[in-house]
């Protein structure tokens, strides 16, 4: 008996060795494909750059965002102001630095808003079927029929103007996508075998969302909120630039534009400048969100 018992934990033990081998395999095999291609490795680039800069802010701005200095007003970019200053004396470069910290947070929170919502109903939809999956179904049918954008704008009406605000609007809007995609992934899964053997064995509902279903479908989640992060990072500057969403002196970069766009043919630095970091941001996360993509793509990773 004891001997028995000694065998089993040492298969279970190889067992666990070989899954743990293979899940490292997996993860190499998935970074080798993601930095193999030059978008994958620009976007990753891109996207550490920005990611040091939010988290360093206060470190490599010279001046406080929000600090004024009417003497210094509007002026050209120098030695001490490398982006120039703004209408009130503000040093543009470190209101656009701090403002990486802000488009950052609206892209992690707009898309855990709408990563929370997405995947449970997506999740019960396609997982319990029949009325459920109807009813659900149908309100997601109704929220996708408004183009994303004005469905913030119509949120943000009912909640008030506010980067807030502007956050649970994008990442509402973006919900939808996600609980369709869910819910066709798990319509495919659960008729699998293993699937199966969890019910005859007698295992929960929620144990097999949890331990069966969830694993297999996190890819295309992965990719698809890889894909709308850049789109919430712009999607809340258009809310800002219509004075929907930070408002000053937020040093966000949607209301920097807004607010430079007055000084356009005489100070075009206030413009430029933001607008210049919203395009690598987005350019960078939609490169990465690419070649995620491609990385998580079986056939795709074997060429």
């Amino acid at each position: 008996m004891v001997f028995v018992r000694g065998r089993q934990q040492t298969v279970e033990s190889g067992q666990l060795l070989r899954n743990a081998t293979r899940s490292r395999s997996g993860i190499a095999s998935f970074f080798r494909a993601l930095f193999r291609t030059m978008p994958g490795r620009l976007g990753t680039a891109i996207i550490l750059f920005v990611v040091v800069l939010a988290l360093a802010a206060p470190i490599i701005a010279p001046y406080d965002p929000t600090a004024l200095n009417i003497p210094n007003r509007l002026d050209p970019p120098s030695r001490d102001h490398w982006f120039g200053t703004d209408e009130t004396g503000r040093d543009v470069f470190s209101r656009v630095v701090h403002g990486s910290r802000i488009s950052l947070r609206v892209g992690v929170i707009a898309v855990a808003i709408s990563l929370s919502i997405g995947v449970v109903l997506g999740m019960l939809a396609g997982f319990y079927g029949g009325k459920t999956d109807t009813v659900i179904m149908r309100l997601i049918d109704i929220l996708l029929a408004f183009p994303g954008f004005l469905l913030a704008l119509a949120i943000i009406a009912m909640r008030g103007p506010g980067l807030f605000n502007a956050m649970i609007a994008v990442g509402l809007g973006a919900a939808p996508g996600f609980a369709r995609l869910l819910r066709g992934a798990v319509l495919t899964v659960k008729q699998q075998d293993y699937v199966m053997a969890a019910r005859l064995v007698g295992a929960s509902n929620g144990h097999i969302m949890r331990r069966q279903i969830m694993p297999n479908v996190l890819a295309p989640i992965v990719i698809l909120a890889t894909l709308e992060f850049p789109v919430a990072i712009l999607v809340a500057a258009s809310l800002s630039f219509l004075g929907l969403g930070a408002q000053p002196p937020s040093p966000e970069w949607g209301a920097m534009v807004v607010a430079g766009r007055t000084f356009i043919r005489t100070a075009s630095w206030l413009i430029n400048f933001p607008g210049l970091a919203i395009f690598v941001t987005v350019l960078g996360f939609n490169l990465f969100g690419n070649a995620v993509r491609d990385a998580l793509d079986p056939r795709l990773r074997q060429r």
